[in-house]
């Protein structure tokens, strides 16, 4: 079996790595890719996703699994294209992704299906933004669409506010858009996936991330600088709870808008304390998250998307380990306002019983991986418990070094019981 997986940064490696570890041994293709992917699947060229599509036909392939959101949403969308072609494709089509790339959209259906969120406000000017935030602190700033993980911000006063509407509404630092203005919640954050084929679904292993750059939750908004997973993270009452009024209601909601999906759904949510709400859809795995989560799914994962790419979730194929998996993330210098590429990244070859996924590193002329990102790399460690898989993390993440390297030093422990 052939299957191409479409994107290049981590979350891409850990699921080449799954489908690569599947019994079925498929032949394995990456678009973009990377060097460090290119090791485990064959790195091939495209211009844009219609052409894309085309390289698919050409190469036979029997599989299309949608790692990068970017590609859902492109001109008629990859997933779309892939059914014309006859290619079973594990992501949703361009009007289901909308959840994502459209924070209005998303919350629209929210509110159309009853699925408990914040209240908000969508505003095309800055001074629509100032009025409807008024003095209402801490607020909640979202630009409407895509944003690589960097369109939030939760702004304590009027002075943060400003000046992430002057980025958003003025620089326009994301592009044309509106953006949203939304109620703060208060409360630990969870990461439910789950694997939807139209109106069946199963709930995976529960991540947290941590979006912040600095220990403590301090400094800018990140894409992640790391995640912890665990089947036994949230207690079942709660889980269930979260099943029932979250993650049931928007796939009954799907079905009912017509909207087609089979591929991934991350559920970001905010356990407050008046019940579980809803702050965003992610219309794939989320990274880091999905570093943190690969690693605990057994069994046959080519399997386990192939059938639901052509609309059966075959349960029987995976099944999840127990303990604790922890994902810590090493940054380049200058991230993530911008990044420094071209850090020679040391010691890759001295850590060992760990799992180091490949974000944004490339190989230089003396073969020697260098940073070419912001987020550079994963070092994912697992245990029977959280406090076995934060110390084996960490200490295989300090054999790595390059010059101007950020991690934090909390993952795993912050916003956790000791």
């Amino acid at each position: 079996m052939k299957v191409l997986v479409v994107g290049k940064g981590g979350r891409e490696h850990a699921l080449i790595t799954a489908l690569h570890e599947s019994p079925g041994q498929p032949e394995l293709l990456s678009f973009p890719g990377s060097d460090a992917i290119g090791l485990l699947a064959r790195r091939v060229s495209a211009n844009g996703v219609d052409d894309l599509v085309e390289v698919m036909k050409r190469e036979a392939v029997d599989l299309c699994v949608a790692g990068e959101e970017s590609y859902l949403v492109t001109g008629a969308g990859l997933a779309n294209l892939c059914q014309a072609a006859g290619i079973p494709c594990w992501g949703p089509h361009l009007e289901s992704a909308q959840l994502e790339a459209s924070k209005e959209f998303a919350k629209e259906f929210m509110l159309r299906h009853g699925i408990p969120t914040g209240a908000y406000s969508a505003v095309e000017s800055i001074e629509d933004a100032r009025a409807a935030i008024g003095d209402s602190y801490p607020t909640v700033l979202k630009f409407d669409g895509l944003a690589a993980g960097k369109g939030v911000a939760v702004c304590p006063d009027e002075a943060s506010a400003e000046a992430f509407l002057q980025e958003v509404l003025v620089q326009r630092r994301f592009g044309e858009g509106r953006l949203l203005v939304e109620e703060f919640l208060e409360g630990p954050e969870i990461s439910i996936f789950a694997a939807v084929v139209d109106g069946d679904y199963q709930i995976l292993a529960p991540a947290r991330d941590y979006k912040r750059l600095g220990d403590g939750d301090e400094g800018p908004n990140t894409g992640g600088m790391g995640a912890v997973s665990s089947r036994g993270m949230l207690d079942s009452s709660l889980l269930l709870r979260i099943d029932d009024e979250i993650v049931r209601p928007t796939v009954e909601g799907l079905i009912r808008d017509g909207l087609p999906y089979r591929g991934f759904l991350y559920f970001g949510i905010m356990l407050t304390a008046n019940g579980p709400r809803i702050l965003e859809y992610n219309c794939r795995f989320g990274d880091p998250e999905a570093q943190a989560v690969m690693p605990l799914i057994q069994g046959d994962f080519l399997r386990y998307v192939h059938e639901g790419a052509k609309g059966r979730l075959d349960r029987s194929a995976i099944s999840f380990q127990e303990g604790w998996s922890v994902c810590l993330v090493s940054a380049s210098a200058g991230y993530p306002e911008s990044s420094r590429n071209g850090d020679v990244i040391h010691g890759l070859g001295a850590v060992q019983n760990v799992r180091v996924f490949h974000a944004g590193t490339r190989l230089n002329a003396d073969q020697d991986y260098e940073t070419a990102g912001g987020r550079v790399l994963a070092v994912v460690g697992q245990g029977a418990s959280l406090q076995e898989a934060v110390r084996l993390t960490y200490e295989e993440s300090a054999k790595i070094t390059f010059d101007g390297m950020q991690r934090r030093s909390d993952v795993g422990t912050r916003g956790f019981t000791p």
